[in-house]
């Protein structure tokens, strides 16, 4: 292969079938769905930018 032009390269990935991997993807998968329930954030953060446009309108 490294006649070919190729070298190794080593890659370091998450062990998917360690329990400490499942608890965080269960805990970020959880995160997600309360994500839903706290629409309020994002209406301040559009009322914020619409704000922000009027004073770019002066």
């Amino acid at each position: 292969m490294r006649l070919r032009g190729y070298r190794p390269v080593q890659v370091w990935v998450p062990d998917v079938r360690s329990a400490a991997f499942a608890a965080e993807a269960r805990r970020e998968a959880r995160a997600l769905a309360a994500a839903d329930r706290h629409s309020d954030d994002m209406e301040f953060v559009e009322a914020i930018s619409a704000l922000g446009s009027l004073d770019d309108d002066a």
